[in-house]
């Protein structure tokens, strides 16, 4: 009969090192999260805390802001038309931004994952190109494109068209947003076109759906979740874009963001200031939120 031989130390140790918890099996979970929650507390609740008591204070032409405990300001921007025109504006740009991008950017994620390498590694860094740019170079170059005498009017002048006031217009920022915003379109709905098994589309055309049913029934319902997140995401930056609607809208096409530009930097305004930026704030995110339900249902209704 074989004897049994006793386990080496070395092979105690070894299963004793593998039997051992983790040091941080230890430690309670919120001491674990408590670094990143004191990062988020003071790079993002921190501001808004002290935006939020901003909006009560008083505003005094001579001596500045000062502490008080009023809803004036709120009054002030909610009474206004004048602030009703420009929140209109600052949401009906980015709901335009956010629609062009859709339609543009869902056919270009399609096309783009069809593609093979290496064009759709040079594709994808043509679109992610304007990412690596300044947006403030980016605005200056849609204003040297669209002014009286830019290269659109004169291309307008060769077939005897224009001049054409295309700068300083409605027109002028929603076509450079959806330059910057694209890349923020094309990039969730190609990803969630990696997830998508090719084998479901040849399915459906062997059993003689049409491209377009094929499309309609099978692609576009699984595109819903990069579409949803992709124009979450483009209509939150555009609601809140400052550089682009400042450089090509000018000071007749005021935004929100210019709005409180102009308040905290031009008339010294602060509490005013605040307050429109925090009822952006909250108006995105109403919208956004709103808007993320509606879809959700619809999506989560299609599947079944």
């Amino acid at each position: 009969m074989a004897s049994t031989l006793p386990a080496s130390n070395n092979d105690s140790v070894k299963t004793g090192n593998a039997r051992r918890a983790p040091w941080h099996a230890f430690l309670p979970l919120w001491l674990m999260c408590a670094p990143a929650f004191l990062l988020f507390a003071t790079l993002v609740l921190v501001p808004l805390v002290m935006t939020l008591v901003l909006t009560f204070y008083r505003f005094d032409p001579a001596s500045g802001p000062l502490a008080a405990f009023q809803f004036g300001n709120y009054a002030e921007v909610l009474q206004s038309s004048y602030f009703h025109t420009i929140f209109l504006r600052t949401f009906g740009t980015a709901f335009l931004t956010t629609l062009l991008c859709v339609v543009i950017g869902t056919p270009e994620a399609y096309v783009l994952s069809r593609m093979r390498d290496p064009y759709r590694s040079m594709f994808l860094l043509i679109i992610l190109a304007p990412l690596l740019v300044s947006v403030v170079v980016r605005a200056f170059g849609w204003s040297m494109l669209l002014n009286s005498n830019g290269l659109v009017n004169q291309a307008f002048g060769l077939i005897g068209l224009g001049p054409y006031k295309l700068e300083y217009t409605t027109f002028a920022i929603v076509i450079a947003l959806v330059h910057v915003m694209l890349p923020f379109m094309v990039i969730p709905v190609w990803t969630a076109l990696q997830k998508l098994d090719p084998q479901t589309e040849n399915a459906a055309l062997s059993l003689m759906a049409s491209p377009f049913t094929t499309l309609r029934r099978i692609v576009l319902p699984q595109l819903t979740p990069g579409i949803l997140s992709g124009s979450l995401m483009v209509f939150g930056l555009s609601a809140s874009a400052f550089a682009i609607p400042g450089l090509l809208g000018g000071r007749r096409l005021k935004v929100a963001a210019t709005a409180v530009y102009d308040e905290f930097l031009g008339s010294l305004n602060w509490p005013l200031g605040a307050t429109i930026a925090l009822l952006l704030l909250v108006a995105n995110l109403i919208v956004m939120l709103t808007y993320y339900r509606v879809l959700e249902r619809k999506y989560t209704r299609s599947l079944g």
